[in-house]
């Protein structure tokens, strides 16, 4: 990995690998729902579809049809807490694909009429969400953990809030968000140095000055939270307090999540899936924020099984919490951890992916050597930490379904 900055202070990440014909390529702004004020929720997942529909240079049938073209393609996502903009393009490509996406960053148009086409799409893209139970329990779920702050923001935000904007929210937003502070580009394949000409021709110009905000950190709420919907099934989620991504017990944190339910062989899955056939879908997940994380397992399930679910679920943690995890499994979890990393390693993608928002987040990277020596570290009494601050609240509870009655019930204090 190597690390450059253009003149204009731009931060640019690169992993040249000679070995292979394509180049990952994104461009990374510290800008999603996290940064955005309630009445304009949605405006980063705006931005980033706008930015497809035109430039001063190419129009929105252009820009598909370019890439369309030389066989790349290219997209783009808005997560909590950043944007990133990217294609995939053969080498010899590489030229015209930064010189597309450099426009649609710095010289989008924001016609008004286009704004109120896109308004359209993404409102039946809310509708397509809200239709979707087993995802729309997961926004439930943040705003059961974090309440009124803007982690508990829908990414995509709501028509009420979006309804309203015009070109010059969009604009100002980007004045107040996309300066040369909040963005890194990351590039990875059958690259090397010269691509730094390349990047200074095309982004050397960008003068917009800002400094970056500092984060609110959240306070987890552990509320319970039922969204009434005529469902098959029930979809439940149980979250607990997480750790940050600049947290020592980050990887620890990985090591419980594939014990407890981030695989098949996990805890939750043998149990209420492969010993009861209780669920199809049943899994946990980590996700860590700037300064928080949030432990989260998901369960879908019939309705007249809710309750068994939900308490095999709390018998699970109740033992996780009293006696940890076993050594077999410490290990176990460490090889995987090792075997999906090395695995993502032969991904051009994943190696973009990678070190842009490593260097966008925390400005700093490890080597191959460093990571797997970091998973090895990991002991039993770092487990035990870890553990110690999941059950140091109690739980959050989201579902959605047509009776709240099996959640009515639940003490969440009992894993404190």
């Amino acid at each position: 990995m190597e690390k450059y900055t253009l003149s204009n202070g731009l931060r640019v990440v690169i992993e040249p690998i000679p070995t292979v014909r394509s180049v990952s390529f994104g461009i990374w702004v510290k800008a999603g729902s996290r940064t955005e004020q309630q009445a304009v929720n949605g405006i980063s997942h705006f931005i980033e579809h706008m930015m497809f529909k035109g430039t001063q240079k190419y129009t929105a049938r252009q820009i598909a049809e370019i890439f369309d073209g030389i066989g790349g393609n290219v997209n783009a996502f808005t997560s909590k807490e950043y944007t990133c903009y990217y294609f995939k393009v053969l080498d010899s490509h590489l030229p015209l694909a930064v010189d597309v996406l450099s426009e649609m960053l710095l010289h989008s148009r924001f016609e008004e009429a286009d704004m109120e086409k896109e308004k359209k799409v993404i409102f039946e893209e809310i509708a397509m969400y809200e239709d979707t139970p087993d995802d729309l329990v997961h926004d439930l779920i943040a705003r059961a953990a974090y309440g009124s702050h803007s982690l508990a923001f829908p990414i995509l935000g709501t028509e009420e809030h979006l309804a309203p904007l015009k070109p010059q929210d969009l604009r100002s937003y980007i004045e107040q968000h996309y300066h040369i502070d909040n963005i890194v580009i990351s590039a990875a394949g059958n690259i090397d140095r010269s691509i730094i000409d390349l990047l200074e021709q095309h982004f050397g110009k960008l003068a917009r000055r800002g400094k970056p905000l500092t984060p609110i950190e959240p306070v987890f709420s552990g509320d319970v939270l039922h969204h009434h919907k005529q469902t098959e099934q029930h979809h439940i989620c149980l979250a607990l307090p997480g750790v940050s991504m600049h947290d020592d017990r980050q990887t620890a944190m990985t090591i419980l999540n594939n014990v407890i339910g981030g695989s098949m062989s996990s805890r939750l899955f043998q149990e209420i899936r492969e010993n009861r056939g209780l669920a199809y879908s049943v899994y946990s997940y980590h996700t860590a924020h700037e300064d928080s994380g949030l432990f989260t397992i998901y369960t879908g399930t019939a309705p007249e099984q809710t309750a068994e679910v939900l308490k095999l679920t709390i018998d699970i943690l109740s033992d996780v919490k009293q006696n940890g995890i076993t050594d077999s499994e410490l290990h176990k979890s460490k090889e995987q951890i090792k075997g999906n990393l090395l695995i993502s390693l032969e991904s051009t993608s994943s190696r973009m992916n990678r070190i842009g928002k490593n260097e966008l987040m925390q400005r700093k990277h490890e080597t191959l050597d460093e990571m797997i020596a970091r998973i090895d570290s990991v002991s039993q009494e770092m487990i035990r930490d870890t553990i110690r601050h999941m059950f140091s609240e109690p739980f959050a509870l989201a579902m959605v379904g047509e009776t709240e009655e099996a959640i009515d019930a639940i003490r969440r204090d009992q894993l404190v």
